[in-house]
């Protein structure tokens, strides 16, 4: 069996974007593109209910490129058990209450024993500093939190 991998809405977002002039989002933008070029297939590739409510905002010609992305692929279930690890996410301030959506992303990989979260969101989610929070209170409610990671750090030789 392929390991898994949840793909969060930075992705999508950097996949289907178009070209930036900004030095960061076009590096982001292209270590994306050749993660899902080249290691996609190596992997069960896995959304949710929350990447498709995401990816459904903002620009309709943006959004109908992400969605177009996702249409394939497999969606998670976001169960009670999912709303209880993401509240608690928030409860025990392993993120921001603003980051409600972003815990959500955590709990659904978490519940469903994903190995990998796959995302472009470093300020609440691959983030040194919240990431042993967010470990911890997977752990404490009786999950393995999933490894998360950008792409350049999900590359195989």
């Amino acid at each position: 069996m392929k390991p898994k991998v949840y793909l969060e809405t930075s992705i999508i977002s950097y996949l289907t974007a178009l070209p930036s002039n900004d030095l960061r989002a076009m590096a982001n933008q292209n270590s994306t593109l050749e993660w899902w070029q080249t290691q996609r297939e190596k992997f069960e590739l896995l959304i949710s209910e929350f990447v498709i409510a995401e990816a459904s905002m903002g620009n309709p010609s943006a959004a109908q490129r992400r969605l177009a992305v996702v249409t394939n692929l497999a969606e998670l279930e976001a169960n009670e058990s999912v709303r209880n690890l993401g509240k608690a996410l928030i409860l025990h301030h392993a993120l921001p209450v603003k980051a409600e959506i972003d815990a959500y992303h955590i709990a659904i990989a978490a519940v469903h024993g994903v190995e990998f979260l796959l995302t472009w969101n470093c300020t609440h989610i691959a983030n040194a500093a919240t990431r042993p929070k967010i470990e911890a209170t997977c752990r404490r409610l009786g999950f393995e939190p999933p490894i998360i990671c950008t792409p350049l750090e999900l590359m195989e030789e």
